[in-house]
């Protein structure tokens, strides 16, 4: 059945194509998808140009497939089931097949941005998040729209009580009841935005649009050639610099008045070449702020710059900025591969973003992209250009200033994590600055040239775009207006703190509206990175609350008063055993509880996530209000005081529940009525939206801690006020360089049993062992930190006042030996170098910062000592760092040794002395007998052994030869003395010698002929 679309919807869509505006339809039924083809054709017919594109965004899973031959499948099977209208068939898969449509996942929706379409579909409201709902909005041209598609409510108000994915992250063990706060909003802020009209899914108008009852066809101003008045102003732009090279060419490319303008401004600021010259771009999302700055980077690679650095929080930043470069090479007719060449990032945290261009046409040339703490590496740079700085912190971004050409291009309200901090602090600075005559000095910017240009006009659709305004208001991004200057500053002991009622709040009146306005407008100056998801976790995370410092109210007037500070407080903790237990096996920790389960994954203690405590995420000083010090009176106002039951009387038990946990309720509506007559209006009933403390009750607390990036002036705030560090992060972050740091406080609590001598209570012993793992760190993880952010971090006793011996070295046992003693009284008699004693100097310093050795020494002598001791830096690194001489160093070292020598010596002097082992040389002494003595007693030992020998009849073996024998005295008593006088008788020995011999031979023979005889009558066997 055909029926009559009404005319509302189409003069809408009418009136965006002319006034290049967009427009926003929310559909609300389970049949919503079968009339995007009817929005297609009318925004079809309106258009003039071929059918816009579309981006159709979803959560998981399509009704009908983005692939056309699953998608073949699907249908087939749906006309086999008969659940298919063929009519309605073939208009959507003509939407589909022939409509340029674009399918994109919500986790994936980065990979659009810098797209333009004509149409974007919203699907699976359940997972959008303020992000997401910017991003992909954002992505729409002038003259296009969104659709936003909601299943079948039996109510608008229902859409309050859905429960959102994100709330899955909100919840904690202890606050697990997520609320609806910024669904709430969303509904009632739909209802005033003009552009937008809810309906069912017969497209039947619902009473919250009753706004577009009056809606009427609007004429547009054109001239002759069909330009507006600002399209005729950018021609003529164009036409006026057509013949200048090379800007004439690029102007070219610029879309807006603004845009071209800005790229004029940078290319003088490239051709004046002067040093020490800062050009900052400031401008809104999406006005093409990259885009101009891609544009002026082309035209000085064609003035012949030849070192140009970008930097920015990230490569995938960079995207649009790299497109507009090469679109400039090509207006400059540059060939790819021939005049330059792209270079992708290998590291797969990049994701293959462009990181570098090699120009080669003239002379080598190079465009680099660096990191943002990476400053070290601009030596040589001629042109730097920081893109996003609000979203780098302030002194990241000061450091990369110098005597060079500085492009600086900042986004003051969007949705990719943005600060006012850059424009209201330096950019504020370098203009007063620049006014100022040249100093001369190492880090002042004074007497360099600044220029500040502002881009107004919007690139994908006209100015004045409702839907701009309606997304800026709902996720407060063009809050910089929103933030007066306080009428008086009051001092501090006049303030009051108060706790700001959440429901109030994000109740969309008019009031609340304007103070969360402000109170966002705040939190986006005071802090470099801002999202707008940050706002749905101000509204609907159960564990966070909010207190706000104002001045002295005077109630006789009716207006809203001045804050002077914001804090944001999380509260953590109340975790049970068992799931402590779980994480810790896991290796996982849950969402939320940062505090406590960062805690027991560094101490492995299960008993501290079962303690309850809060979490300071943030506090927020009105930017004209910084010295005042108000938020130190506020941190301390709410920690010391309030958290310790210091300000709240004593309430009865049985109006507590009424204070602390206030009702809940969603929008309004009239009756139970049909969506056709719902009547939608914000709540009536509500309570005060500020309520004095003194009047609410205080959550019991055990301790109260707070998690930031590692800088000196945040740790020194912090530690200031009795806060510990228990955990820092061995790695850096990649944008800002910082370690992330928490740092915990106990409260006074009678739950718990504590020393009362210890500062810290239940917290000293876990401290105590941070301090010790940190100083073995210092020679690895944290190397390069700063001495005295480690000093500080370390906090180390150096005046030894009290004659407490407890804790102190009794004795060197281990630690150091008797030669390493004397090593060390060598040197600090200046008789030898300290390489001798550079391991000794190591053990002295960790001994010395666990105060085991009471001497007490000057800063500037224990921060010589961390840094060659712990740090194990060179003699030229602490030159640098501490701005001494060389020789001032090894003078301040040589009294730090002195000292501790004197102290080590005095307690085991004399167990060095006897510990220490001694060569022994042997003593030669005359003995008592002369030698003549000597040789005579010799003699005589020798005579008697002798007689002795004689005694016994005992024959030398060499005699025995000529020993008579029987036989032989025989012969000799029969022979005959001659005239000689000489007797020869014949000898036996030689016989018996001979007989033995020959009986021997015999034998050999014998065996020898036995075994012959024996193989050969083997072989006669073979």
């Amino acid at each position: 059945m055909r029926k009559k679309v009404d005319e509302r919807i189409r003069t809408l869509i009418e009136n965006g194509v002319k006034l290049r505006h967009r427009s926003m339809f929310v559909i609300i039924g389970d049949k919503s998808r079968d009339q995007i083809v009817n929005l297609h054709h009318m925004l079809s017919k309106a258009v003039i140009k071929s059918n816009p594109s579309v981006l159709w965004c979803y959560k998981d899973k399509l009704d009908i497939s983005s692939h056309k031959k699953k998608r073949s499948k699907q249908l087939k099977r749906l006309r086999e089931r008969g659940q298919l209208d063929p009519e309605k068939l073939d208009a959507f898969s003509r939407l589909l097949d022939v409509g340029r449509v674009t399918h994109c996942l919500y986790k994936d929706s980065e990979r659009i941005l810098g797209n333009t379409f004509g149409m974007c579909i919203l699907q699976d409201f359940e997972a959008l998040t303020p992000n997401l709902l910017a991003r992909t909005i954002e992505t729409v041209e002038g003259g296009g729209m969104i659709v936003l598609i909601l299943r079948s409510l039996t109510s608008l108000t229902s859409l309050c009580t859905m429960v959102m994915d994100v709330h899955d992250r909100f919840r904690t063990e202890s606050h697990s009841e997520a609320a609806g706060r910024f669904n709430e909003r969303f509904l009632l802020s739909i209802a005033s935005c003009k552009a937008c009209v809810v309906m069912d899914d017969e497209l039947n108008i619902l009473p919250l649009s009753s706004h577009i009852r009056s809606i009427t066809p609007v004429p547009t101003e054109m001239d002759s050639e069909g330009l507006s008045e600002a399209e005729r102003e950018l021609k003529n732009l164009k036409d006026e610099l057509s013949d200048d090279f090379p800007v004439g060419p690029l102007i070219k490319k610029c879309c807006t008045l603004d845009q071209g303008k800005a790229v004029v401004t940078f290319f003088d600021a490239i051709l004046d070449k002067a040093l020490r010259s800062i050009v900052a771009l400031i401008a809104s999302r999406g006005r093409g702020k990259s885009a101009a700055l891609g544009l002026a980077v082309g035209g000085a690679v064609a003035a012949g710059y030849s070192n140009i650095y970008i930097t920015a929080p990230s490569p995938d930043n960079l995207k649009t900025f790299f497109e507009f470069v090469c679109k400039g090479f090509d207006a400059l007719e540059y060939k790819e591969h021939l005049d330059y060449d792209v270079v992708k990032s290998a590291n797969p945290d990049f994701k293959k973003a462009i990181v570098r261009i090699n120009v080669f046409k003239q002379h080598r040339q190079t465009i680099q992209y660096i990191q943002p703490h990476e400053h070290e590496k601009l030596s040589q740079v001629e042109l730097l250009v920081i893109d996003e700085a609000a979203a780098i912190p302030l002194p990241v971004v000061k450091s990369l200033l110098g005597p060079y050409l500085v492009f600086l291009s900042s986004t003051v309200s969007g949705y990719e994590g943005t600060g006012r901090s850059l424009s209201l602090k330096l950019l504020q600075q370098l203009d007063e600055q620049s006014r100022a005559p040249a100093t001369g000095l190492e880090g002042s910017h004074s007497g360099c040239l600044f220029k500040k240009i502002e881009l107004n006009e919007s690139i994908r659709y006209a100015s004045g775009d409702p839907i701009e305004s309606w997304l800026n208001g709902l996720l407060c991004l063009d809050v910089a207006t929103s933030l007066p200057n306080p009428s008086c500053h009051p001092l501090p002991s006049e303030c009051d703190l108060y706790y700001v009622n959440r429901d109030t709040l994000f109740s969309y009146h008019k009031d609340s509206e304007m103070f969360l306005q402000r109170m966002m407008a705040l939190c986006v100056s005071s802090h470099y990175k801002n999202s707008p998801n940050d706002l749905q976790l101000l509204a609907d995370a159960p564990a966070h609350h909010l207190f706000v410092l104002l001045g002295p109210v005077d109630e006789s007037q009716n207006k809203l008063p001045d804050i002077l500070c914001v804090i944001q407080v999380c509260l953590e903790g109340q975790i049970s055993q068992s799931s402590a237990l779980q994480s810790l096996r896991d290796g996982h920790s849950p969402y939320g509880d940062q505090i406590p389960w960062k805690f027991c994954e560094q101490f492995r203690d299960i008993e501290f996530p079962n303690l309850s405590g809060a979490r300071i995420v943030r506090i927020a000083v009105h930017p004209n209000a910084m010295k005042v010090m108000y938020f130190l009176y506020a941190h301390l106002f709410l920690t010391v005081q309030y958290f310790e039951g210091q300000i709240s009387p004593i309430l009865e038990e049985t109006n507590e529940a009424n204070i602390v946990h206030s009702p809940i309720r969603v929008t309004e509506a009239a009756e139970k009525v049909s969506m056709l007559e719902e009547q939608v209006k914000p709540r009536t009933n509500l309570p005060p939206l500020l309520v004095p403390l003194n009047e609410r009750r205080p959550e019991r607390l055990h301790y109260i801690g707070v998690s930031f990036g590692l800088t000196l002036d945040l740790f020194r705030f912090w530690r200031k006020h009795n806060f510990a560090p228990f955990y820092v992060s061995q790695i850096p972050s990649a944008v800002t360089g910082e370690h992330t740091c928490m740092l915990l406080k106990p409260l006074k609590n009678d739950e718990l049993v504590v020393n009362e001598s210890e500062e810290l209570g239940f917290f000293a012993p876990f401290y105590k062992d941070f301090r010790i793992r940190f100083s073995k760190l210092l020679s690895d993880k944290f190397k390069k930190m700063d001495y005295k952010l480690a000093m500080s971090v370390l906090n180390p006793k150096i005046n030894f006042t009290e004659k407490s011996s407890d804790g102190f070295l009794k004795t060197l046992d281990g630690i150091l030996s008797p030669f390493d003693m004397e090593r060390l009284r060598v040197f600090t008699n200046n008789m030898t170098d300290f390489n001798l004693v550079y391991d000794i100097c190591k053990t002295l310093a960790h001994e010395y910062f666990e105060e085991k050795i009471p001497v007490s020494l000057s800063y500037v002598q224990a921060s010589v000592l961390l840094c060659l001791g712990l740090q194990e830096s060179e003699f030229s690194g602490i030159e640098r760092q501490m701005q001494l001489e060389r020789g001032q160093i090894h003078s301040l070292l040589l009294k730090v040794l002195r000292e501790l020598y004197k102290y080590l010596n005095g307690i085991a002097a004399k167990e060095i002395e006897l510990s220490r082992p001694r060569l022994q040389r042997r003593v030669l002494e005359p003995h008592d007998v002369s030698v003549d003595d000597d040789l005579r007693e010799g003699a005589k030992q020798v005579e008697e052994q002798m007689m002795e020998e004689k005694t016994e009849g005992s024959v030398d073996a060499e005699l025995e030869q000529y020993v008579i024998g029987d036989k032989e005295a025989e012969a000799l008593k029969h022979s005959k003395i001659p005239a000689s006088g000489i007797i020869s008788v014949e000898s036996t020995k030689l016989e018996d010698q001979n007989g033995s011999d020959h009986s021997t031979k015999k034998r050999s023979k014998d065996k020898h002929y036995s075994s012959s005889k024996s193989k050969s009558a083997k072989k006669r066997k073979a």
